[in-house]
């Protein structure tokens, strides 16, 4: 399923970028979610092939803190532009005698740099909460990586303010007591692995440009 990610969604980046006539607003977004969805999956994945593989489910410290920065910064640039996409896709529709003026290069480029900028100083603020925090030596975290919430909740010292700061930037409102441990890792499972695999066929692979420049670069080969 990894490798069906990285392949799929590198396959339509490098289709998008080959090809003239995809050089659109929606393309634009497209690629820098598939790029994202490559980023968001490697920042779990590989971790977890490697526990796999060696029968070992240790991370350290350091490793944990950086697991968590990197995800959140990726799963945030996600968000942002999946409702960037929303909001062009309403501009073509509502107004498209002026989508070429509004929807311009310069505030696509400008839009994804803000994202990117944004989620940068979410996962550090939050990254940053988590180090203020006191745990004990050995601690066992009920998913496949270093998930903010539980790590959180595994927390030895008081975790008031940094819940406040997460609920309050995220609507983070996942309840601990209403959802078992099993039940929000297979949610996680679904987000950070099979959604990003199949993001190439529901966004792209079904459209008829795509298919006619995929077509052509195997053509080519």
């Amino acid at each position: 399923m990894y490798l069906v990610t990285m392949l799929g969604n590198l396959i339509i980046i490098l289709a998008t970028i080959s090809d003239s006539h995809l050089h659109t607003p929606m393309y634009f977004f497209l690629s820098n979610l598939f790029f994202v969805d490559i980023c968001f999956t490697s920042t779990t994945v590989p971790k977890m092939l490697v526990n796999i593989q060696t029968q070992s489910n240790a991370i350290t410290y350091e490793g944990c803190i950086t697991q968590i920065c990197f995800f959140l910064i990726f799963v945030e640039v996600d968000n942002f532009l999946l409702t960037i996409m929303a909001c062009d896709r309403y501009v073509v529709i509502c107004h498209p005698f002026h989508y070429t003026v509004i929807m311009n290069l310069q505030l696509c480029g400008l839009v994804v740099l803000v994202c990117w900028i944004l989620s940068l100083l979410h996962a550090l603020i939050q990254s940053l909460m988590v180090l203020s925090l006191s745990f004990s030596t050995h601690l066992e975290i009920p998913h496949f990586f270093c998930e903010l919430n539980e790590v959180v909740q595994l927390a030895c010292s008081d975790t008031f303010i940094s819940d406040f700061v997460r609920y309050f930037v995220t609507l983070y409102l996942s309840s601990g007591a209403t959802h078992s441990p099993h039940s929000s890792a297979t949610g996680l499972v679904m987000y950070t692995v099979v959604i990003p695999m199949l993001s190439p066929f529901i966004y792209s692979l079904r459209n008829k440009d795509v298919k006619r420049v995929l077509r052509r670069l195997f053509e080519r080969k």
